[in-house]
């Protein structure tokens, strides 16, 4: 196949994962907060978390080995369409929407990865409309006080259609389609790649507290709020072709570097140098999630599921204290200066040992 179509194909299929991850995100997000009553809630947003973050490290190791990534990715839209149906049942709902979640992040995420083998580029655009998905997804349910019938109907139609599309694209490569590498954790073994593992985990569990547990008043102008939200998907989108173009290890100096001073100044009491600096500290903080993922992958390149699971199961740890609602702040900037720079000695730490 010449190299301009395979390109083409490629293409195609990062844009159809990256518009799925946006309507998976937000259905997933509007039925926990729409369809599960207020009684129920607070344990439905734990075994919602469990499912669609812990859950996806065993679930990688079987997609590492059955290597039926878009099965997978198709298999979750449908099973999150399917939840649809169980809101007289939340505890089994948010159970099905979770495990839905999961099958498709890693399905779409292992297919972008084996596509683009050694581009960070591609997984940032892959992994940022899921932030945009959620936040809409939550303010839909929050302003939406009919039945909805419309969404409750139009979102599972938009999910079946997704997983029709990712089957097209599917049979549209043929077999230029990308394939699992051979399972092995081997690298593992070795000490300094250990490390760097750890390292990378560390990072994903330090960036998910940070998110959750850190806020700043500021947040709360409607405006604003989505301001933040468009940094983090912009930032996420940027990172992957920062690191493609500079080096990952240069990229997530000056990003995560920069991010540290300009949160000290975001906790200021005017809005007018808080917001901003914020914001753009947020866009900054956010572009080395993909270059999370990718350098642990090339850490572990016959384990790409088992990566993508390893990073939400930390992901699910930083999730834990702002579910407890404990270690939660408010307005203090410097603290989030310094997650950043705990954050840039361990994944420089982690490049370094990784050599990537």
């Amino acid at each position: 196949m010449p190299a301009r179509t395979l390109s083409s194909l490629r293409g195609r299929m990062v844009a159809v994962y990256s518009v799925t991850h946006f309507l998976v995100d937000l259905s997933c997000i509007f039925a926990l907060f729409f369809l599960v009553g207020t009684s129920e809630l607070h344990l439905c947003i734990l075994l919602y978390n469990f499912c669609a973050f812990a859950l996806q490290m065993p679930l990688g190791i079987v997609a590492d080995r059955i290597s039926r990534n878009f099965v997978f990715a198709a298999a979750g839209c449908l099973l999150i369409a399917a939840a649809y149906l169980l809101g007289q049942a939340p505890y089994v709902m948010v159970v099905v929407l979770g495990i839905g979640n999961a099958a498709f992040h890693l399905g779409g995420g292992i297919d972008v990865l084996n596509a683009y083998d050694k581009k960070a580029g591609p997984l940032g655009v892959f992994v940022s409309p899921g932030a945009l998905g959620v936040y809409l997804g939550m303010l839909l349910a929050k302003s939406v006080v009919s039945p909805a019938t419309p969404l409750l109907i139009g979102l599972p139609l938009l999910l079946l259609a997704a997983a029709c599309m990712i089957l097209l694209v599917r049979r549209a490569q043929g077999d230029a389609y990308p394939r699992n590498a051979e399972v092995s954790l081997a690298p593992a073994a070795s000490p300094q790649l250990l490390l760097a593992a750890t390292c990378l985990f560390l990072v994903v569990c330090l960036r998910s507290w940070a998110g959750l547990s850190l806020g700043f008043s500021w947040k709360a102008a409607p405006l604003l709020g989505l301001a933040v939200v468009c940094a983090v998907v912009l930032g996420k989108t940027l990172g992957g072709f920062a690191a493609d173009r500079y080096g990952a290890t240069r990229t997530a100096v000056i990003s995560l570097g920069v991010a540290a001073l300009l949160f000290a100044c975001s906790s200021v009491p005017t809005v007018g140098v808080a917001a901003p600096t914020g914001i753009v500290a947020l866009l900054l903080f956010n572009m080395t999630m993909p270059i999370t993922l990718w350098a642990l992958v090339r850490i572990l390149p016959g384990a790409k599921g088992f990566c993508f699971g390893l990073l939400t199961f930390g992901l699910f740890l930083g999730f834990i204290p702002s579910y407890l609602r404990v270690a939660v702040f408010t307005d203090i900037g410097w603290l989030f200066g310094l997650a950043s720079l705990a954050s840039l000695a361990l994944l420089w730490l982690a490049l370094r040992k990784a050599r990537t």
